[in-house]
Order: structure tokens, then sequence, then C-alpha cells
């Protein structure tokens, strides 16, 4: 049975709702799912906790997001170029829960592994740690951390098959197999689509039984997040 939906709105209008907890793949602008993204802005839902490596920037991204005031709290590992996060951070309008970049992938890997918590000694000693359970090992002390299950997961794919089978593109990878595999519904966006059995299963990056929707996203903007040109 294909999984592919008419387009993002059709993907998420019967699955987001107030007060969910939402993952984004991605890394900066690096394979964030852009449509998805905009359709989320669009369906107007509020109180949302988001998951992502970083926030995006002003005006794109998880950007939206936040211009529009849908996003309550965000768990993130990195926020440092979006101006309006740091405006409603600092005006205590938004909550962040500041997660080390690694951590946060073993989080979401645990998540989609079936793990509910795992031992670690980043943060130990700092802020991330404070309220958590601590425990020794071999002469070390280790913070706990609980794994993330998302409500819905929004993904990137660079090509797909109708059957929800993913392949990535180069960096674009980053974040997205980990959120798409720890989300309770798991829905992906995809430049390319090719009918179920065409492509090799040696080159699939992420099988389909992870994702439960799918939709064609054939001209993404890919916006760069910094252009940095040689003079002369």
């Amino acid at each position: 049975m294909s999984k592919l939906h008419s387009g993002a709105a059709a993907a998420l209008a019967d699955v987001v709702r107030d007060g969910q907890t939402i993952a984004v793949g991605g890394f900066g602008l690096c394979g964030i799912p852009e449509a998805l993204i905009a359709a989320l802005r669009d369906s107007g839902v509020r109180n949302l906790t988001c998951i992502s490596n970083n926030a995006g920037v002003d005006g794109f991204g998880l950007g939206m997001l936040l211009a529009t005031r849908q996003v309550r709290k965000m768990i993130a590992s990195y926020v440092g170029e979006n101006k309006e996060f740091e405006r409603q951070y600092l005006a205590g309008e938004l909550e962040l829960e500041f997660t080390p970049q690694g951590t946060l992938a073993e989080k979401l890997r645990a998540g989609g592994a079936g793990i509910p918590a795992f031992f670690t000694r980043t943060g130990v000693g700092t802020v991330v740690a404070q309220g958590k359970e601590l425990r020794e090992f071999e002469g070390h002390t280790y913070v706990m951390e609980r794994a993330l299950v998302p409500d819905v997961s929004l993904v990137k794919a660079w090509k797909a098959d109708h059957a929800g089978n993913l392949v990535f593109r180069r960096t674009a990878r980053n974040f997205n197999p980990n959120v798409a595999m720890a989300g309770r519904i798991t829905i992906a966006e995809a430049e390319v689509i090719v009918p179920t059995g065409e492509l090799d299963p040696d080159q699939i990056h992420l099988p389909g039984i992870y994702v439960h929707r799918l939709v064609h996203n054939p001209a993404p903007e890919k916006r760069i997040e910094q252009r940095t040109v040689r003079a002369g």
C-alpha cells in the first residue's frame, strides 16, 4: 500500500494537535523537512514542544514556528542563529531544555530502539545534570538521560519509494534517521519518489517500517545558513 499523500497539509491534517511533542530532522538548515514545517505552521497548532538539533533561523525552518508563537518549549543543542528565539527565551516566553548534541542523538536513538533511559558522562557537573539521577560506574560519575519518543516526527529524505523506504543524501542524513525511528508517527518528505521495489535494498538507509506517511517535495529551497565567499 502506498504511503504517499497528496501534499504536506494532507499528511498532517488528522495527525497534529495542540500540545504535542514534534521532532524535526536536520542540522542547521541542512536536511530539514521544509514543506512539512511550513504545513505545520499553516495548521495553526500551538503549545508545541519541538525537538531539533537547532531552531532554524529567523523566518525559515523552525524559525517560522517561533515567529508565529506556536512553540512552547524547545529541546535542542544549538540555538545561536535565531534572534527571535533569543528574544523569547530571555523574555521568559519560551522554555528551553539544552541537551548536548551527542546526548540528543542518543536520546532519539534510544527512543526508537525502545530503551527508556541510559547513562552518560556528558554533562556531569554542569546545569545539564541538574535534577537528574547520578550513578557511579567504575569510578566515574554518570548522569541518567531519558529517551525521547515524540508524538510526531518530521524528516527529510532525498529519495523514497511508495512503501516509505528512505535514502538520504550525504550530510543531509544527519539527525533524520534517529528522528524518524523515535516518532510514534513519522512523516517524511522526499525530493524523488519511485515505485516500490525500485530501490536497491542495500542502498536503503531507513526501512519503510519507520515511516507512516510520505510527501513529495521535488524542489525544496535548500537555503544556505551562512554564505561565505572568497574575496576577489
